[in-house]
């Protein structure tokens, strides 16, 4: 019994995860360059437009920007915001594509599952795990917003990705590694309230 539980809760989170992957693309850039970015919920623009977050610095400097769906179709995509300081970009791509479910990042505690879904070293689709292992704030980044801390293992290429809690739930945006093996995102509240100032509407949480 305790065997079959344990199983059916790996079946359960490996499910979420795959549900997650509908909603999460491949952000390429210049010459070969890529990131990950995030289809986000309830931000349709005009149309069958749907906007994508990702890290500002995926898109620095870049001229023309395509997005790569879970299925393989490409867009060209738009760049709309950028912030630097906090290292958030939004993207817009003419299609209407799944957009992810977006986790409470205030409720987090230290200890919880997480899993990151990007593309390191430019390969697609690539899940890793870990836990929460810290919540603060960086004084010297991010304007001193919350950030979430984990030991989900990321690369180059997870950049603007997401971090997913236990139900597949969007809880971050991977942004950075620190100290060569902790994660370092951006919590969802923080992303959704800087999104909502941009297209003028109430954050979602």
């Amino acid at each position: 019994m305790v065997l079959a539980s344990a199983i059916d809760t790996t079946q359960a989170l490996a499910g979420a995860v795959e549900r997650a992957k509908a909603s999460v693309v491949q952000v390429r850039v210049g010459r070969g360059g890529v990131g990950t970015g995030i289809i986000w919920p309830a931000s349709r623009a005009a149309g069958q437009s749907s906007l994508i977050l990702t890290n500002a610095h995926v898109v620095m400097f870049a001229g023309d920007v395509d997005i790569v769906t879970a299925d393989g179709r490409i867009f060209g995509a738009a760049l709309l915001a950028s912030d630097g300081m906090l290292d958030l970009a939004l993207l817009s791509v003419n299609a209407a594509l799944p957009a992810a479910e977006v986790g409470d990042s205030q409720r987090l505690r230290v200890g919880e599952l997480a899993f990151a879904i990007g593309n390191p070293w430019g390969q697609a689709n690539v899940v890793t795990a870990g836990v929460i292992s810290g919540l603060g704030r960086l004084p010297q980044s991010m304007r001193n917003l919350p950030y979430i801390r984990t030991d989900v293992r990321l690369a180059p290429g997870n950049s603007g990705g997401p971090l997913l809690n236990a139900g597949g739930q969007v809880i971050g945006i991977n942004a950075m590694i620190l100290g060569g093996d902790l994660g370092i995102a951006i919590p969802s509240h923080i992303a959704d309230a800087w999104l909502a100032e941009r297209l003028g509407r109430a954050p979602a949480r």
